[in-house]
């Protein structure tokens, strides 16, 4: 797969230390950077395309703005990165069957060094029910119904 497939998204993410987040987005991504400097780091990654940029700066380090996340286009898929994730310790919540954003999707959650949620997921069928939950301020993920919810201790 070529590293030049357009468009592509840019996120751009204020954290508190280069070097926990490039630790813990090698792991997640499962590549290195492309560039790294002592208070920036960027990947571009093709699967998915993505580029995203991290910027240290801890006064303006800001998780309350929702979450990130890429949909998968197999099972297969989301089970092979939902067992890379458990592999290096990174899964904070797994859900399976979950209606979330009027959608029925399995998926798992995880947890960068400043807090940021990162949500993969499959996304099965289109839903009549969206779970409120997420709207509260307790919410922990975008939805997080009690039933069929999994919570791993890392």
């Amino acid at each position: 797969m070529s590293d030049n497939i357009f468009p592509r998204m840019h996120v751009s993410l204020y954290v508190s230390s280069i070097p926990e987040t490039v630790k813990f987005y090698n792991l997640f991504f499962g590549v290195e950077p492309t560039k790294v400097k002592t208070d920036y780091a960027k990947y571009i990654i093709s699967n998915p395309s993505l580029i995203i940029s991290f910027v240290e700066n801890k006064e303006r380090v800001q998780q309350n703005f929702g979450h990130l996340g890429f949909q998968v286009e197999t099972v297969e898929e989301l089970n092979k990165r939902l067992w890379e994730a458990r592999m290096n310790k990174l899964v904070s919540k797994e859900e399976i069957g979950t209606n979330c954003c009027y959608a029925k999707q399995d998926k798992f959650w995880v947890n960068d060094p400043d807090g940021f949620q990162w949500e993969v997921y499959y996304f099965h069928e289109d839903a009549e029910f969206n779970d409120p939950h997420f709207e509260t301020a307790e919410a922990k993920a975008c939805c997080t119904p009690k039933e069929n919810v999994i919570t791993v201790n890392q």
